[in-house]
């Protein structure tokens, strides 16, 4: 790192606590142009980026950091937060759920403003899928109804055809059986539309509260062990921190082992209840 390209980071980095981004850019800008080879450059001139909401700015400088950097905590979280303003969660989600190991790896403070970020791309990727889920739904319901209305129709003209055909006279019998057909149509489109009425009522309630998700994996745990510090955690996800990373709870940093690992026995009854209320969360 040269000397100049530093002194012209500090200024930008005094332009930035000022809000000043554009002029903070421009410092960012020389320092890079003196040394191309230093990551915190990029995800300083990356963070302006996004402040401004330029997002592909922001990525193209996360991915340049990586590439000096491939365990730069801040180049994956930017990265990632630039992919969730994109509206690209499934990227969002892998690159944020990297910047999380590393910062645990790495022991750095922001953990759980990055297990947040990946908690919300989850959601939003959750509610898209929904919302194409619902439009198709909508679709094949209208289109079902169509058909009935089709089928009422043809039944009618076949039965109108056959009266006249026969030369059948009494209309109080025809008016009987067309309302037949009628009623026998709509009592299929309620049962219809009372079926699709329960699929959408139970997509409604489709959301796994946080609080029933590891702070590790992000997803729903299925063996919750607490730890001596009070934070619950999922037992794979725990025991694989505690053999990849270190001895430590990745929360609050205080030292851990496997053996001080407590079944917490009333979180695992409400997961349980959960679930069993709530069957598409085996897959969640």
């Amino acid at each position: 790192m040269s000397s100049a390209a530093k002194d012209l980071k500090e200024r930008g980095n005094q332009m930035f606590q000022l809000n000043r981004f554009e002029d903070a850019l421009s410092y960012y800008d020389k320092a890079i142009i003196r040394d191309s080879n230093e990551a915190s450059y990029f995800t300083n001139r990356a963070l302006c980026y996004l402040r401004l909401k330029k997002w592909d700015r922001a990525m193209d400088d996360c991915r340049k950091a990586m590439e000096l950097d491939p365990k730069n905590v801040k180049a994956n979280y930017y990265y990632g937060k630039a992919c969730v303003h994109s509206h690209n969660y499934d990227e969002a989600i892998k690159v944020l759920t990297r910047a999380c190991d590393l910062s645990l790896a790495q022991k750095l403070a922001y953990g759980d403003e990055i297990a947040a970020l990946v908690r919300h791309a989850r959601r939003e990727k959750f509610r898209i899928e929904e919302e194409k889920r619902c439009s198709q739904e909508v679709e094949l319901q209208s289109y079902l109804n169509r058909l009935m209305d089709d089928d009422l129709q043809r039944r009618v003209n076949s039965l109108l055809e056959s009266s006249n055909a026969n030369g059948d006279s009494d209309e109080g019998l025809l008016m009987e059986e067309i309302d037949s057909i009628k009623n026998d149509v709509e009592s299929k489109r309620d049962e219809l539309n009372n079926l699709f009425a329960q699929v959408d009522d139970r997509r409604r309630k489709r959301d796994v509260p946080d609080y029933l998700c590891g702070k590790i994996s992000f997803e729903i745990m299925h063996d919750p062990v607490i730890t001596p510090s009070g934070i619950t955690y999922d037992r794979e996800s725990i025991k694989d921190h505690l053999h990849r990373v270190g001895h430590f709870d990745p929360i609050t940093r205080a030292p851990l082992t496997v053996d001080q690992l407590i079944p917490n026995l009333a979180m695992k009854e409400v997961v349980d209840m959960f679930l069993q209320e709530n069957e598409w969360a085996h897959d969640a």
